[in-house]
């Protein structure tokens, strides 16, 4: 039986934070249409159809001006939604994956050349099956001469077990949603103390977004800040944020995207802070082409 996920909101709020120029959403989603692009058979959920075109309209209200789409579970390896949106966006997209541990390099090369820079590996309990571990150190190995990276999703409870893992792949890794600690219990706790350990190896980065999975209050999130905030300070190089619009599995109090935004002001303050934030980390690890030309000025 699928679970039906709840409608995003439909007239977010229009944010009072000017956001910097080339300002990227680094973590969205597209769903379907399903009319046009089926959810997999073996999905755990049924999210509500949520097309490039809906999505583009809200960055041109948030202020934002690129996008990293990832993959999520409700389309399985089926990246066609995807992949047409980032062509659709005019190289403003890139977009991380999922694949088979079969997929062949004919098939890693059409998405790298569709603007896949990564690929994602799932370990939450309530999206089905985890990933083979084999099948990661595998493929982990596979995309390295891409210049990829892996995008891992993990329940706080897990790190324990992963981080041993992890520290073995050959490519940077990008934690998703502040790795889901419980935010009721601070950042003292062990599971957020893990994280901070696992940080401290350069190869790792982490998305400061998802203060609505892991809050405990509720809106305006203020038990979720204290994370991202403390993330940002600590690891300023290696930080990047998003939406993570259209919001699945959320099963109350839907996001105002304009309120995540205006968040922003919050966990990350200081003019410098979030143009690395928004801009120049998302730059040097999607676009690394453009961060090199600019370098190179």
């Amino acid at each position: 039986m699928f679970s039906e996920n709840l409608p995003f909101q439909s007239n977010p709020s229009t944010p009072a934070l000017k956001l910097p120029a080339g300002a990227c959403d680094a973590h969205c989603h597209v769903f379907g249409p399903a009319k046009d692009f089926p959810f997999a058979p073996e999905r755990t959920y049924t999210p509500v159809d949520a097309p490039w075109e809906t999505l583009a309209a809200l960055h041109d209200r948030l202020g934002i001006a690129r996008t990293v789409l990832v993959q999520a579970s409700c389309h399985g390896t089926d990246n066609t939604a995807m992949l047409d949106a980032i062509a659709r966006s005019g190289g403003t997209c890139r977009g991380v994956g999922m694949v088979a541990r079969e997929v062949t390099d004919a098939e890693l090369q059409h998405l790298h050349d569709g603007g896949v820079r990564g690929i994602r590996f799932n370990f939450v309990t309530h999206l089905g099956k985890d990933a083979d571990v084999g099948a990661v150190q595998e493929l982990a190995a596979r995309i390295a001469p891409l210049g990829w990276h892996a995008v891992v999703h993990f329940e706080a409870d897990r790190l324990e077990t992963l981080a041993p893992i992890l520290k073995t792949l050959p490519v940077p890794m990008v934690i998703d949603h502040m790795g889901r600690p419980d935010a009721s219990r601070g950042v003292t706790q062990p599971a957020f103390g893990m994280l901070l350990d696992l940080m401290a190896d350069e190869r790792f980065w982490v998305k400061v977004c998802g203060a609505e999975r892991i809050t405990r209050t509720g809106p305006p999130y203020d038990d979720a800040v204290h994370f991202a905030r403390e993330l940002v300070t600590r690891f300023e190089d290696r930080v990047l944020w998003g939406t993570d619009w259209p919001h699945p599995n959320i099963k109350k109090d839907m996001p105002d995207d304009g309120a995540l935004v205006d968040l922003l002001a919050r966990i990350a303050p200081e003019p410098a802070l979030l143009q690395k934030l928004l801009v120049r980390n998302p730059t040097r690890l999607y676009w690394p082409e453009k961060f090199q030309a600019r370098s190179n000025r």
